[in-house]
């Protein structure tokens, strides 16, 4: 059996006929940016997440390095402030950060869930922190009530890096309170990049937001600097959503409920039945997505070329850490054995919605056969 890690072909070809259809429209009108199908999206998205504002961008590093440029705009941050970020994370979350002259500061992750440890983060507070970037990493909710009630002790902005996390939802303890994640902070940023759960055809993102003035603006900076035509307040860029894939989201948007029920009927199999001791499953809540789903092998890479060999594709997320990237020196003698921990013994293996109960069963008994 040969398996895929993930078959966008195969996501694609469920929902064919609509994208194609929604194409020929979009060409057959001639507006192909800033159009009807932008706006009903964003409408559409916004109504889903459960904000008042989505505004599209680009892509998902735009989103997040709008919202900072944005709060520096309109003079909640400056250069040089700090911002509470986990260890492990893809690089874009810091991107964004470093982007905008602020500062990252990170926190290693929690050994169980792989995602920000929320009892570490108030020793990284400073004068100089003004936000807490939290990662819903692998489609897994990240936030805390510690960490809200740590937002609002300091004053700090909570944004959220959704880009891995379409449709999670968090429930509040204690009550019948459901949230998605994406407006549970302050500001959000998505990616809609094709391998995501919500997956356009080519690069596009958006930032979630309740906030009018941050909206007004993100949404000017991305349109270069402008909020009337000719007229720019800013200095912008041209980080915008294309009438296409603003459609295509659009078509997928309706089934992404569904298709995220059938990642986790799968991720539940995988949790009921695979029984290897040299592999380990992270906790996860139930309410994950599992856009990603993350095992643990001390014995990693002969676990993936043994996959391999029985034709399974796996990936890895992610090889190198950001603090050992060539691109921040400065981090390279830093020390996060948890975080690099994780990016030692992380395998991501096939979890997606166009999988067969076959394919999930034989991926299982392969793992437990690892020795």
């Amino acid at each position: 059996m040969e398996i895929e890690y993930l078959s966008l072909k195969k996501i694609n070809d469920m929902h064919a006929e609509e994208i194609q259809q929604a194409v020929n429209r979009i060409l057959s009108s001639g507006w192909y940016l800033k159009g009807d199908a932008t706006k009903e999206f964003e409408a559409n998205y916004a109504k889903f997440i459960g904000t008042k504002h989505c505004i599209g961008c680009g892509n998902g590093l735009d989103a997040l390095s709008l919202i900072f440029r944005a709060y520096k705009e309109m003079n909640i941050m400056h250069d040089g402030d700090e911002v509470i970020v986990p260890a492990n994370t893809y690089i874009a979350s810091i991107l964004s950060i470093t982007e905008n002259n602020l500062k990252p500061i990170l926190v290693e992750p929690n050994t169980n869930t792989l995602q920000l440890d929320d009892s570490l983060v108030e020793q990284a507070i400073t004068p100089k922190t003004k936000a807490i970037l939290l990662v819903h990493l692998y489609g897994r909710c990240a936030y805390t009530e510690k960490i809200s009630k740590l937002c609002n002790r300091y004053h700090l902005k909570l944004i959220e890096d959704n880009a891995q996390a379409h449709g999670t939802i968090y429930v509040e303890r204690g009550t019948l309170n459901v949230q998605r994640c994406g407006s549970l902070g302050d500001a959000a940023a998505h990616s809609f990049y094709p391998g995501k759960n919500l997956g356009a055809l080519g690069d596009a993102g958006a930032v979630t937001t309740n906030d009018d003035t941050l909206a007004e603006t993100v949404s000017a900076l991305g349109n270069y600097g402008s909020s009337r035509k000719y007229v720019f307040q800013y200095k912008g860029k041209n980080s915008r959503i294309d009438e296409i894939q603003a459609a295509i989201l659009n078509i997928k948007l309706k089934y992404l409920d569904d298709d995220n029920a059938r990642r986790k009927e799968i991720a539940k199999y995988y949790y009921s039945h695979i029984n290897n001791p040299a592999v380990r499953l992270p906790n996860c809540s139930a309410d994950s997505v599992f856009h990603i789903f993350p095992i643990l092998c001390k014995q990693r890479n002969e676990l993936q070329l043994y996959l391999k060999e029985k034709g399974i594709e796996t990936l890895i997320h992610y090889p190198i850490p950001p603090h050992k990237q060539e691109c921040y020196k400065e981090w390279n003698n830093l020390s996060l054995p948890i975080t690099e921990l994780i990016h030692q013994q992380e395998l991501s293996i096939p979890c997606y919605q166009a999988m067969t109960n076959e394919e999930v069963e034989y991926i299982t008994e392969t793992i437990n056969k690892f020795k």
